[in-house]
């Protein structure tokens, strides 16, 4: 099956201080169990704060000076009023990407750790979860978006990042990838549906695993998920790959843009539905495999 004929039929890794952190580096493996970090005062103090307040925290990551795209991001897209009045229900940190971490072992990069590596090492902005604490994704980082192609966030894509719903990393990475997309699909406009997200992680699991895109078992999965749909939806699902190598951010704007090349598939996409379910692993082949379940009216 090509690449571009996407299918229709359709994490956490770490503890830091005072927080777990989500995997992003490995989004398909088990959370691991490792020594708890002491982080830099002020990374610690932003923790402290987001965990006692119960909110998001945001992480700005600069480089120490004479960061261009520093600038412009906060010139251009921090100081855009929309922007400002959501920045008012997190908790901001700003950290230098070469900000340090104490460890057992001693004192390193906080961007060098696991939990961060789909950050790149780059400036940018990271997101983690200390608002919803039943969740499993709590106290873990939710959003890794390292400045790409040399070009900050526009005040529209960054409205997009804090407006994101709760979810895990790779689920709100594919969600951005949707509302950002130029033609401005309405799926995602509807409740994201615990059940439909947990289908779509088990189904981009599968495809990750056998690192083959495609709607497999989805007779056997069709009836799972139409029986937890509310009376009168029918459960359609879409799927689709990356190229191998490809960041998670980039990862996920390709699959969409897969999507947008088959009619077919972005008849569902690009539709409003009551509820929906978004996710992405990689496989051992470095592709990130995709998938969206709607419940269709």
């Amino acid at each position: 099956m090509s690449r571009l004929q996407c299918v229709l039929f359709g994490v956490g890794l770490l503890w830091l201080v005072l927080g777990r952190l989500a995997p992003a580096a490995e989004p398909s493996r088990a959370p691991d169990q490792v020594p708890q970090l002491q982080g830099s005062t002020s990374y610690g103090e932003a923790v402290d704060i987001a965990r006692r307040e119960g909110k998001m925290l945001l992480i700005c990551f600069k480089k120490p000076e004479g960061c261009q795209l520093g600038e412009r991001f906060a010139r251009e897209t921090l100081s855009d009023p929309e922007v400002v009045e959501k920045l008012k229900q997190f908790v901001r940190a700003r950290l230098p990407v070469d900000a340090t971490i104490r460890t057992e072992s001693g004192e390193s990069i906080l961007l060098k750790h696991r939990a961060f590596a789909e950050m790149l090492g780059r400036p940018g902005v990271a997101i983690l979860d200390f608002a919803h604490k039943e969740a499993p994704y709590y106290g873990y980082v939710v959003s890794t978006f390292p400045f790409l192609k040399d070009r900050p966030y526009t005040p529209r894509e960054m409205s997009a990042i804090l407006d994101l719903p709760p979810g895990t990393l790779t689920q709100r990475t594919l969600i951005y990838a949707v509302r950002t997309h130029p033609d401005r699909p309405a799926s995602t406009k509807g409740e994201l549906d615990p059940n439909l997200a947990k289908e779509a992680s088990l189904h981009s699991q599968q495809q990750a695993r056998i690192c083959r895109q495609g709607h497999h078992n989805w007779n056997l999965r069709f009836r799972r998920i139409n029986a937890k749909l509310p009376r009168g939806l029918v459960a359609s699902e879409v799927c689709a790959e990356s190229w191998p190598g490809e960041s998670l951010v980039e990862a996920a704007i390709e699959c969409v843009r897969c999507w947008r090349l088959s009619s077919g598939h972005w008849s569902a996409v690009r539709a409003r539905h009551p509820v929906y379910g978004y996710d992405m692993k990689r496989g051992s082949n470095r592709v990130w495999y995709a998938t969206g379940i709607f419940g269709r009216g």
